[in-house]
């Protein structure tokens, strides 16, 4: 079994910042690739950033690419998510994600466990 818990969602005005994290209790989670992905009210869930189990390899979505900045601590079994200059579109619950596949994907279909989300809210 494994578990994805994430924090520090909250509320931010356009222009803010915020740092999510994701605490994983999962067994051998060096070997797992990790995703941020997001969901707002009325939309599917999209894939926002991921980071490969070596590290070494990261991924953004084009809407975040130079904002958000994903990194992992292994001695901690963390995932972060630094998103910087926030927008209201950026407005959604976001969800941690692993999959132990050897190469980063997309699609959430492909990621074996899921945290319960943190809400981000942006105002304008």
């Amino acid at each position: 079994q494994a578990q994805l818990v994430e924090s520090g969602g909250g509320l931010v005005q356009a222009g803010g910042s915020l740092r999510l994290t994701c605490a994983a209790s999962i067994r051998n989670f060096g070997a797992y690739t990790m995703a941020w992905f997001r969901q707002a009210p009325g939309k599917e869930r999209e894939f926002v950033a991921a980071i490969h189990w070596s590290g070494a390899t990261t991924h953004y979505a084009d809407a975040v690419q130079g904002r958000f900045t994903i990194s992992r601590d292994k001695g901690k079994n963390t995932v972060y998510l630094q998103m910087n200059i926030l927008q209201p579109e950026d407005t959604a619950v976001y969800y941690c994600a692993a999959d132990d596949a050897s190469y980063i994907h997309v699609e959430a279909r492909e990621y074996e466990f899921w945290g319960q989300g943190t809400q981000v809210t942006v105002g304008s």
